[in-house]
């Protein structure tokens, strides 16, 4: 199937050719036809598989195929997303697709002076991507009028109910027109998920591409037990020995993150950490570094880096291993987009025994475990325990007032080479 076969017009279909993508993903390919329907839509999608431009492409479609009714130029459509990252990247998205068709869009999340984006709204839009805490706020202050939504979309809103939004989510929905087309984008069918779609959504259309506990026949998966001491050696060892450029890597808290690229600037290896506590600029530079090339590690936890979207990287490493077994999928499907091949190593000590079952278990598979000569585990350690992340973010899960912003990281503007002539991920 060729993205000419879906319905989309030629200013769109230009913009496509112009990335150099002539093929939809699967997500796509079933999303597109969906949403140009106008019914509503539950998609099981995880990041990566393309579902960005699944449903921005269609809503392009659909407003240049419908004028607003007054002629003027009206908000219809409302994008929200639960990070900074993945808000910019939706806009990217919009914005990229979008270019002939003279619609207008911007993004509003926390972390940044409210202003510009006040301006951005006073100027008129077509499309509005935001976090949900920033919208409520300028939604107090009588910034953005939802009156005249035809189109919403929660985009991973799986992790948008983990982040504490659900109340967020729904002062949102009690603003907006009540006849308009939903689309909800998840990475699972939990059931979260399934009672906040019954109450959203009517007689909507299913679409599952990939389960939410499978991994990326293309992402080489290895483990390296390794004792909890060494695993900050071994990482540099792994970096340096292989000569790896792109490195992202998880770490389970914040202080862990610091720490770590702390240790690796002492090993020669330039670092930088992506985490909840870092400000908005340092994101952007660490982002922006990154993916330029002048970073080799980029040390994240795992809620600053969800949706990170980085063509071609080649290797992710779990410095500690999620507590939530699905995060693993997440994490290590930052690699092996686009058709393109990627490594996903794991530093497992003995704490970490019990996760590692959990994984395997969830994603079917028993994972190959390498030991690196002189990192070899003590046989006699003894596990400590490891605090369970529903401890850690009890209080993160509590309803948030309005005036908390968005959460982790916006992505960095970067301008990247025409891939080849492919399916895109994006």
């Amino acid at each position: 199937m060729l993205f000419t076969d879906l319905g989309l017009s030629e200013p769109i279909l230009r913009a496509i050719a112009e990335e150099g993508y002539t093929s939809p993903t699967p997500i796509q390919a079933k999303s597109i036809p969906a949403v140009l329907k106008g019914g509503d839509l539950l998609a099981a999608a995880q990041t990566g598989t393309g579902k960005t431009a699944g449903f921005t492409l269609p809503i392009l479609q659909r407003l240049t195929s419908s004028k607003a009714s007054s002629g003027k130029r009206l908000l219809r459509v409302l994008i929200l997303t639960p990070t900074r990252e993945l808000a910019a990247q939706v806009q990217e998205s919009v914005v990229t697709y979008g270019k002939y068709t003279g619609l207008k869009s911007t993004v509003i999340f926390g972390g940044v002076g409210a202003n510009p984006q006040i301006k951005a709204i006073a100027g008129g839009l077509d499309i509005l991507v935001a976090t949900p805490g920033r919208l409520l706020d300028l939604m107090s202050q009588n910034c953005v009028s939802l009156k005249d939504i035809e189109i919403l979309v929660l985009d991973e809103a799986d992790r948008m109910l983990d982040m504490g939004f659900l109340r967020d989510i729904k002062k949102i929905l009690a603003v907006l027109p009540k006849q308009r087309q939903n689309l909800l984008f998840s990475a699972t069918f939990s059931t979260e998920i399934k009672a906040l779609a019954d109450g959203l959504l009517n007689a909507p259309e299913l679409i599952e591409v990939a389960r939410s506990n499978s991994t990326n026949e293309a992402i080489a998966q290895l483990i390296h037990p390794v004792d909890r001491a060494k695993k900050h050696p071994l990482l540099a060892h792994l970096i340096q020995s292989n000569d790896w450029k792109q490195v992202l890597v998880f770490t389970r808290t914040k202080h862990g993150a610091n720490k770590l690229v702390t240790q690796l600037e002492k090993d020669g290896i330039t670092s930088m950490a992506i985490h909840g506590n870092k400000s908005q600029s340092a994101r952007t530079k660490a982002l922006a570094d990154f993916k330029a090339g002048k970073l080799t590690a980029l040390v994240a936890t795992d809620i600053a880096a969800r949706g990170i979207d980085i063509d071609q990287l080649p290797h992710v490493v779990n410095y500690d291993l999620p507590n939530v077994s699905e995060d693993y999928v997440h994490r290590i499907g930052r690699t092996g987009r686009a058709g393109s091949n990627g490594v996903a190593v794991s530093l497992v000590c003995v704490d970490e025994h019990q996760m590692l079952k959990d994984i395997e278990k969830l994603i079917k598979q028993k994972l190959p475990q390498e030991v690196i000569a002189g990192f070899e585990p003590d046989p006699n350690a003894v596990a400590q325990p490891i605090q369970l992340r529903s401890q850690q973010h009890q209080q993160s899960r509590k309803p948030r007032p309005a005036g908390s912003g968005g959460a982790p990281a916006k992505k960095a503007p970067a301008k990247r080479s025409s891939p080849p002539k492919r399916s895109f991920n994006r």
